[in-house]
């Protein structure tokens, strides 16, 4: 099945954000698009309101104006659903509640041809349920764009129950001619990508609401050690803490109150008070004019220990031997089988964090993962009140000697990007395993819906086949509300045999 022919009329029915956005995209790769809308006068004012974004991008050079002027042309505002009736694809994009979807739907099949293809861009309810108030359910499928949608680039494709093969085959290859990065999906509770984020913001929040480290901290060891391109509390307040909690909430409700999916409290808190971030002027953070942005803890300077010993494989953090060298640290190395750990002159441990505490061993400090240990400009540190301390003031030094900024937090488990990316890998096995997307389509779908540094299984396979399941695994034991169980899919993951080489 091919993409829809451009000689064909689409329609786009709601005309607020995303309807707009949706229909710009239609409109440039050059089909006939008819906007409406159930109040009056809204699909002429989104008809205006496109046509002066088309002027924008020609002043902008990227769009001729002779190119502009035929899609203008293209475009038209409808009165009613009638005049819908000739198109070959409608996407509604009307308000998030499953009867005022399913009552357009039944309207909308009365009128459009039998071949038409009819979709939605929601991004909280079931393709399934939408689509069963159908007759001919098989002609339904998902269409989620992200926000804004003439610029991101990808495309959820997301298949009901009842979808048929041919319709999202179609919808795919329409998505693909549209520009778009499409990505094929089962109807799932969060569809991709907002089902395997939740844990990037859930895990920021834990550490916060464990008096760990403070959101500024926190933020920055997401973005200077993790590489993510923002923390999950700018992010937030950014994307609107009442929007972000309701999807929270929704993907949690719908998988019957999974524990891996549970909300925040502090969220709730935050949302209940009004403060939804930049909105609002104040979220996490304070946006009122003069406001300060609070800075992330930093440590001071300290001297740098004259050596260290290396003993067992660093794994994720092999590369920081070959960096202390460089910085004039000597390095000793013994074969001995005590996992990722460096000894201090002192006698203290420096361990890469592994989902245990500080506070279960003598004078250890742990260190955060990093996506790059020479492109990490912070490095987290988290250290037990029975950690000496000389031991911390010599696992400070020794990452400040690297060029390092040094954030030192609380003794959690795991630490901050450390549990984040575990439960992020495992949550996209256990969507495999699950029949929800293929592998790449999941790290094509996290790089581009939420910029992900590396997709989940790329950085599975850069961590190692057991790394998740370690930490996942030593994090349960500590938290046993099934939050950090590890899926039965990372489970066989992490024992299988390497006969499929090239997995992660």
């Amino acid at each position: 099945m091919t993409a829809l022919d451009l000689a064909g009329p689409v329609a786009v029915v709601g005309t607020g954000t995303m309807g707009q956005g949706i229909a710009q995209v239609a409109l440039v790769a050059g089909h006939l698009v008819r906007l409406y809308d159930a109040v009056p006068g809204r699909a002429a004012q989104a008809v205006q309101t496109i046509g002066a974004r088309l002027d924008r991008l020609v002043e902008k050079d990227r769009m001729s104006a002779a190119d502009r002027d035929a899609a203008r042309a293209r475009l038209r505002p409808a009165d009613s659903l009638d005049e819908l009736a000739d198109c070959g694809l409608v996407v509604e994009a009307v308000l998030e509640r499953l009867d005022v979807k399913q009552q357009l739907l039944r309207d909308l099949e009365g009128i459009v041809a039998d071949d038409c293809l009819l979709a939605t861009n929601t991004s909280s309810l079931s393709v399934t349920a939408i689509g069963g108030a159908l007759r001919n359910p098989g002609r339904f499928v998902g269409l989620h764009f992200f926000n804004p949608a003439p610029l991101l680039p990808l495309v959820e494709v997301v298949s009901g129950y009842a979808t048929d093969v041919t319709s999202a085959t179609r919808a795919y290859e329409t998505a693909r001619a549209w520009g778009k990065t499409p990505v094929a999906c089962a109807d799932t509770p969060g569809f991709i990508v907002n089902r395997i984020a939740r844990p990037f913001y859930a895990e920021a929040f834990a550490v916060h609401e464990l008096q760990a480290a403070d959101p500024a901290t926190i933020d920055a060891v997401l973005r200077e050690s993790g590489g993510f391109r923002m923390g999950a509390f700018e992010l937030t307040d950014l994307i609107g803490q009442d929007v972000n909690e309701a999807v929270t909430r929704s993907v949690w409700e719908s998988f019957f109150q999974d524990a891996r999916f549970t909300p925040s409290l502090t969220q709730r808190r935050l949302v209940e008070s009004g403060r939804l971030g930049r909105k609002a002027g104040r979220g996490w953070y304070d946006y009122e004019d003069g406001a300060e942005r609070p800075e992330p803890h930093t440590a001071e300077r300290a001297r740098p220990p004259a050596y260290v010993v290396a003993e067992g494989d660093l794994g994720p953090a092999s590369e920081l031997l070959a960096m202390v060298r460089e910085a004039g640290i000597g390095v000793r190395e013994e074969d001995e089988d005590h996992g990722t750990r460096l000894v201090l002159p002192g006698g203290g441990q420096l361990v890469l964090a592994d989902g245990q505490t500080s506070v279960e061993f003598r004078d250890v400090v742990y260190f955060d993962l990093a996506l790059d240990y020479r492109r990490a400009t912070r490095i987290a540190l988290s250290a037990s009140q029975d950690t000496s301390p000389q031991t911390l003031a010599e696992a400070t030094g020794l990452f400040q000697a690297l060029g390092k900024d040094v954030s030192v937090i609380g003794d959690v488990p795991g630490m901050i990007v450390a549990r984040t990316v575990a439960r992020v890998i495992d949550l996209a096995h256990d969507a495999v395993a699950k029949g929800v997307a293929t592998e790449e389509d999941i790290d094509t779908a996290m790089r581009l819906g939420v910029n992900y540094p590396l997709g989940p299984f790329e950085w599975s396979r850069r961590l190692g086949k057991n790394w998740a399941y370690a930490l996942l695994d030593d994090l349960h034991m500590r938290d046993p509300s099934g939050r950090y169980a590890p899926s039965l899919a990372l489970y066989r993951h992490a024992y299988a045999s390497d006969k499929r080489e090239g997995t992660a």
